[in-house]
């Protein structure tokens, strides 16, 4: 049996990325996600790799650009107001078609907002505020365990679709301490695995092979149309393959919660404490975010009265919600929103009384 170590979340983040055979790092600091730039400053270099501290969250996303193009497993990390920085690069890494990890500790919001944990970049993440056609596959941990296992795998996703991936984490998971078992250690592609693997890749052609040519500008709108046309079916393979969710007495329940990330852990403590009162509580944690688990939602049985969103955000994961069920149930919302938590008396408490309204 692996061992289990006691692990900060942030820097458990950076470990994970480094066993997935990530060797490039390139971030800005801000809180409450600094432990990751410290680390991978501290731990990377030993590994043979690199680390960048850009001059800006702009200048890490155009190094990453250039690793990715490279060939390179890159990881990047920032929060909530760096993403919002680098999002014209997210549009720009999708529509050439190049892997990076990004990890979002999301904090309180708008704007520079506080320095605790948030959700209110639920739609940042998903929706995205670059130009165009294209989409951020988003994934979303619980836990650190569990974060790290989603870190690890996101590498070979982005791969795999040749697409920037999301892990929103928050600042609870990011400064808590929990034991992980860490994944194992995979080598970076060698060059001849790199030429194999990533046929696109600018590792020069040493006479072997035709030229590279990474190109986002398609001055003929009938080439750009075709364009997008050709990559767009990855998409729907990701929302056929990759929706994941935690089901708990969905079936079943006359109330169903739907939460995701550290508030899901809230809400299940929350469910406890109804259950013991007699109340038949279900659950539908969102592991991805985008694509959204549509299908977690054909299984709510015909019991189900009242569905019910927690999150720390105004709502933004509900609009998704209610959109899903379409009016088949009343949706309602418990929150918190500027970096103030949920606790799980408090949800007892809202769930009464929302259970109450006639």
């Amino acid at each position: 049996m692996a061992e289990k170590k006691l692990m900060k979340g942030n820097e458990a983040f950076a470990t994970a990325a480094m066993n997935a055979g990530c060797r490039y790092y390139f971030g800005y600091p801000i809180t409450p996600q600094n432990e990751v730039p410290e680390f991978m400053s501290r731990e990377l270099p030993k590994a043979g790799g690199y680390f960048i501290q850009a001059e800006s969250e702009l200048g890490a996303m155009n190094m990453a650009y250039g690793a990715a193009a490279a060939g390179g497993r890159v990881l990047l990390s920032t929060s909530s107001p760096g993403i919002a920085l680098m999002q014209e690069n997210l549009s720009l890494l999708s529509s050439v078609e190049l892997p990076v990890v990004l990890v979002s500790v999301m904090r309180g919001g708008p704007g520079i907002g506080s320095i605790q944990p948030g959700q209110a970049d639920y739609e940042q993440a998903t929706r995205g505020g670059g130009n165009g056609d294209y989409h951020t596959i988003v994934l979303a941990p619980a836990t650190i365990q569990e974060a790290c296992d989603m870190i690890y795998k996101a590498f070979d996703i982005a791969d795999e679709y040749r697409n920037p991936v999301m892990v929103c984490a928050d600042g609870m998971i990011g400064q808590m301490m929990e034991p992980v078992v860490l994944p194992p250690e995979k080598a970076p592609l060698t060059e001849e695995e790199i030429w194999e693997q990533k046929p696109y890749a600018l590792t020069g052609h040493k006479w072997k092979r035709e030229r590279n040519a990474i190109n986002s500008v398609w001055l003929q709108q009938e080439l750009l149309e075709e364009y997008i046309y050709q990559y767009w079916p990855k998409y729907e393979k990701a929302e056929a393959e990759l929706q994941d969710w935690e089901a708990i007495n969905v079936e079943n329940c006359d109330t169903l919660f739907v939460a995701y990330g550290s508030v899901s852990r809230v809400v299940k403590e929350a469910m406890q404490a109804l259950e013991a009162e007699g109340y038949n509580v279900g659950l539908i944690r969102l592991k991805t975010l985008w694509p959204f688990p549509h299908k977690a939602f054909e299984l709510i049985g015909d019991n189900c009265k009242n569905i019910i969103c927690c999150e720390l955000s105004m709502g933004q994961m509900m609009k998704d919600v209610k959109a899903e069920v379409a009016g088949k149930y009343p949706v309602h919302l418990i929150n918190r929103v500027g970096g103030m938590l949920l606790d799980p008396v408090e949800v007892v408490d809202r769930t009464k009384k929302i259970l109450e309204v006639k």
